[in-house]
Formats: structure tokens, sequence, C-alpha cells
């Protein structure tokens, strides 16, 4: 008995030795002490432009405090800085390689949903604004968030005339180079701009003997350009099966195994691609779960042939 006794007043001190630390204020806090503010979020997560204000902790996050972990030159894009502005801690993605803290900036009665990625030691690598409430286009806006994660940013509409749905889906994907990027693009408001194909990486230095372009047609192609080491090579897939119904889209960095093969392999990101060079040919196979980067029904299986590039084209790349 005098040991459960002796049990629960130890539990009772230390229970009341683990004071909530305030992060409302501008003393310094410790990372593991800013990261745990933000809860778990299980996953997928959604949420619309018309309840966002309920999302979030009570939490307050100052200023200041936000400032000890975040630069303030990715802060100054997101918000007004000259002007007051609290943030709230809406949950927490953990993965292999890096943690994601979502968390709202409110500013003026606008209400914006921050993703904020830092390595496993706490150091912040990049910010990305995925979600707002101050749209007034007469859409309903909707997030959602898959395992991967992938930040779905959608709108839609029913048209009074005709009362037929329209409706966008962008997709943001954090990458290997820091950076976000566009993973998933649809829509069916413009047709000439849903049936254009825009490469981003097609100015980028293209002098490495595997760089060009490999293609099948205007739609169906993969670039590569030199990346950052003489084993790596960035790249740009995009293709149209089953009569333009099923899409696939993927830009990334493979990694060179030997003289002929490669992978995509990015850490936290279930997608992976095998690539191999025979000739002017390369030949892609999936291996991994890239069903966020393509229709259910098609795959990134497929073989495309160099295209010829003039010495002077070349150059100007």
């Amino acid at each position: 008995m005098r040991q459960w006794i002796m049990l629960l007043v130890v539990v009772t001190i230390l229970s009341c030795k683990e004071k909530k630390v305030n992060l409302s204020g501008d003393t310094p806090v410790k990372p593991n002490e800013f990261v745990k503010a933000f809860p778990i979020l299980p996953l997928p997560f959604s949420v619309a432009d018309t309840n966002l204000s309920k999302i979030g902790d009570s939490t307050i996050i100052s200023a200041a405090v936000l400032q000890q972990f975040v630069p303030d030159s990715a802060i100054s894009i997101l918000v007004n800085t000259d002007r007051k502005y609290i943030v709230h801690p809406v949950g927490r993605i953990e993965k292999n390689t890096e943690n994601y803290l979502l968390a709202t900036l409110v500013q003026n009665k606008k209400t914006l949903v921050v993703a904020f990625v830092f390595n496993k030691k706490n150091k912040f690598l990049a910010a990305k604004a995925v979600f707002e409430n101050y749209n007034s286009d007469g859409y309903l806006h909707a997030l959602s968030i898959n395992k991967e994660p992938t930040f779905l940013i959608s709108k839609e509409k029913v048209t009074t005339d005709t009362k037929q749905l329209l409706f966008s889906r962008v997709g943001w994907a954090y990458g290997s180079d820091n950076m976000f990027m566009v993973v998933i693009n649809d829509t069916n408001e413009d047709t000439k701009k849903s049936n254009a194909v825009i490469n981003p990486i097609d100015t980028l230095p293209n002098n490495n003997k595997l760089s060009g372009d490999y293609v099948q047609d205007k739609k169906n192609y993969i670039s590569v350009r030199d990346g950052k080491y003489p084993n790596t090579y960035i790249f740009f897939i995009h293709f149209e099966k089953k009569e333009g119904t099923c899409i696939g889209e993927l830009k990334g960095e493979f990694k060179m195994k030997n003289a002929t093969t490669a992978v995509y392999n990015q850490g936290g990101d279930p997608c992976v691609i095998n690539f191999s060079f025979e000739g002017n040919n390369i030949t892609l196979k999936e291996k991994g779960s890239c069903g966020n980067r393509r229709g259910m029904q098609c795959f990134f299986d497929d073989t495309f042939t160099k295209k010829k590039e003039t010495k002077s084209t070349r150059k100007k790349k």
C-alpha cells in the first residue's frame, strides 16, 4: 500500500514540474518545445474555406517565437511582418527525413494555412502557403492532405445557366531541392490551357551525356537535364494514355546506379521509378506507389526515344 502511495506522490511531483511552455511571448523556447506544440495530424486531412477558422489549436505562438525557427525572409512572403499577426498550430506530419508543421497565420481577419518543413534536427527547410479564406471568386475551395503528403487545393462551382460543374485542382509536394513543386494540375474550365503541356525544366542545362528530350509525341515525353552532381539528373515526365483520359506527370531527380541504370527514390515518397538507358532510348519502370502523380489506370511504364538536337540549340540552353 505504501509503495502505491509513494508512486502516486512521485507521479504528482513530476506532473507538477511539467509546466506548459508559454509560446505567446518573446522568451526563447527550445526546438522540441516548439515542435510539441503541434499535435500529430491524422491523415488524410481536409478542410473547406467555409470552416477554416475552426481548425487549429487554441495555443498562440507569437511572431517572436516563430521567428526563432523560421527566417523572417520566409515569413515576410506570407504576411505583412510590419503588422500584428497570430499563429495557431494545426498539426504535425512526421516523415522519414523531414517534419511538416501545419499552422494558421491570422492577420486582419484573413486566415492563411502554411506548411513549414523542418529536417529531423529541426532546421528550417521551406515554407508554403497552401490555403486561405479570403477568396471572393464564387467558388467553393477546399484543402486535402494525404499521407505522402501532397497538399491538394481544389475549387469548384456549378454554373447557373448550364448547371455544369467547373473545377480546378492543384497538388503541391515538397521536393528534394528544398522547394514545393506542382505534382497535380487538373481542370475542366479552360480546354486550351488544360491541353497545353508546360515543361518546367526546359531551359535548364543539358550538356551531360544522358541529358536531352526523349519523346513519343508532344504529350508523351521525358526531359532530362543536368543535375548538381555528375551522377544525378533532373527530370520531368508527362504522358497521356487511353486517349487522354489517363494523365501522369512527375518532376524530380534520379541518381545513376551505374552507366545505364538510375532510380528515382526520394525519402518519405512511396513513388519509386527505375530508369534504364539503351542506345537512344530511355525506359521507365514504376516500382513504388506513384498513384498520386498519375491516373489510376496508367503507370510510369514506357519507352521514349531521344530527340536529336543541333549544337546551337544545346548551347542556348
